[in-house]
């Protein structure tokens, strides 16, 4: 059989062969750049998309260099002629909720793009690690989510629309996501976020405009995976971060030696006839490199206007040399998010993580970091510890957790009011300030609503110490919007902490059966 290369072999001299190859590559070069380039959009505008309503809406793309390119939505008309580089960007006027709308895009040539069923609504970005990706099918059969089988049948929800992003990694800001838009099925919502669905759906019911949730999640990953270099380079704060990376990275050498030496003792176990020994958790490195996750699965998006941010994440940052540094890292995060999204300060709503018994984790320093975040503009905690389990960190009821992040947006973001006029209690008790009565603390908070609720005989969480630091149990007592500790181990208390253990069974509430947020007053 003769190949193109033989054939060239037979009927060219040796001497001019080599000058025939370059003279047929250059031509075959320059019909190649001299072939128009399709005018192409992001993954993120597609077939279902939900285009944030009452604000400009942005769509942009790529094109040939200096192509002009045209696009009609709904009654809007415009225009655009794409840079050096084949980028195009513009704005359309805020539209009103409603749909189901067709975008028309086309440039000076090829195939025109026409995307249907597009609605204008709100759109919601779901992110973080494994408690906000665990879909409705759960992962597996020993992390359920609570009456599962029921609701995905019930997830046929038209004005709903889904997108799912894959896992990425990269070492630079990407252009583009994986996934497209889907309907709200029984198929598609089955493997996405449970929390971001149930959050999405409540949403919807309750404002009756369409709701377009991205899931951009990944389990096991720590919050400077989700954050830009430049977020890093503008806090020299957070260079024991970048050491901790450091110390990870380091380790990462020997790890096929490692792994290598497990399976032989796994196997040797099986052989034996015994159970696999237990090994350390390899997480895939690049997860847990900063700003790996934000390069590929964040930057791409934040062209895309959006109403606000559900995020649950922080297990991974709970180890005692990680913990105490989450309240720097997390509001640089949101800091960074909304300045590369520029809309301003959007809402950022988060779920504390929930009680969980992990003896050599710092989980109640952890959920204090997370409660002090608070101090950033427009944010609202949702605090889960009445949820947890003390022996799965993925808890079941994810509907909780989402109805709680949903009450905080209708307050917040909505302006949805209680039936005496005043804004929705979208929050548990919140640590405010402490005062010293003899050899007692007096406790107070600011979401208290009209009184303080102990859910059991007495309440239970509390802890006090001297000048020492040592913490022992307290008596509490409500009064009022208040609680008063004291122990008579403690006759000189100068701090209190509450709800501090990996796993806790703390039972205070406020009048709106809002549990309170573990906190410490040091």
């Amino acid at each position: 059989m003769l190949t193109r290369r033989s054939l060239l072999n037979r009927i060219t001299p040796p001497c001019s062969r080599s000058a025939l190859l370059i003279t047929t590559a250059l031509a075959s070069m320059a019909a190649v750049t001299s072939l128009p380039a399709e005018v192409r959009l992001p993954h993120i505008l597609s077939d279902h998309a939900v285009l944030q309503r009452e604000a400009p809406i942005h769509l942009w793309g790529w094109s040939a260099p200096e192509e002009n390119v045209q696009v009609q939505f709904h009654a809007q008309k415009r225009s655009v002629t794409a840079n050096e580089y084949g980028e195009w960007s513009l704005w359309l006027a805020p539209e009103s909720a409603g749909g189901p709308f067709t975008l028309n895009i086309h440039g000076n040539s090829g195939t025109p793009i026409t995307y249907s069923d597009l609605l204008v609504g709100d759109v919601w970005f779901a992110s973080g690690q494994s408690n906000m990706e665990i879909p409705l099918k759960g992962f597996g059969p020993d992390t359920p989510i609570k009456n599962g089988a029921a609701e995905i049948a019930a997830a046929n929800l038209p004005q709903v629309r889904l997108m799912r992003v894959d896992h990425k990694t990269a070492n630079f800001p990407q252009e583009d996501l994986s996934g497209t838009w889907t309907l709200c099925t029984p198929a598609t919502a089955t493997t996405f976020s449970a929390i971001a669905y149930f959050f999405g759906r409540e949403i919807q019911q309750k404002e009756h405009v369409p709701i377009g949730l991205i899931d951009s999640t990944w389990g096991g990953t720590p919050v400077e995976a989700w954050m830009s270099l430049d977020a890093f380079s503008a806090q020299p704060s957070l260079m024991p971060v970048l050491a901790q990376w450091a110390h990870f990275a380091d380790q990462q050498t020997r790890l096929a030696s490692i792994e290598a030496e497990e399976k032989r003792e796994d196997n040797a176990a099986a052989q034996a006839g015994q159970p696999k020994p237990k090994h350390p958790w390899h997480p895939l490195a690049e997860s847990w490199e900063p700003a790996q996750i934000y390069n590929g699965m964040i930057a791409p998006a934040t062209p895309y206007t959006i109403k606000g941010v559900i995020w649950y994440q922080g297990e991974t940052n709970s180890p005692p040399e990680r913990a105490p540094f989450y309240q720097r890292l997390f509001a640089t995060m949101i800091a960074d998010w909304r300045h590369d999204w520029q809309q301003g300060e959007f809402p950022f709503l988060y779920a504390q993580i929930s009680s969980f018994n992990s003896p050599a984790e710092e989980w109640g320093t952890l959920r204090d970091q997370q409660r002090r975040t608070l101090s950033v503009a427009n944010t609202a905690m949702a605090v889960t510890l009445d949820v947890g389990l003390s022996d799965n960190v993925h808890p079941p009821d994810k509907q909780t957790v989402a109805a709680r992040l949903a009450l905080a947006a209708e307050s917040m973001v909505y302006g949805r009011t209680n039936t005496t006029g005043k804004p929705l209690e979208y929050s548990g008790p919140l640590y405010r300030q402490t005062t010293r009565e003899g050899s007692s603390l007096r406790v107070y908070f600011d979401h208290a609503g009209t009184a303080l609720v102990c859910k059991g005989s007495g309440l239970v969480g509390f802890e006090i110490a001297a000048k020492d630091g040592k913490y022992v149990p307290a008596q509490a007592a409500i009064e009022g919007q208040t609680v008063v500790v004291s122990s008579p181990e403690v006759s000189h208390p100068v701090s209190v902490r509450y709800a501090w253990p990996g796993f806790t069974t703390a039972n205070l509430y406020n009048s709106s059966d809002l549990p309170a947020s573990t906190f410490t007053s040091e």
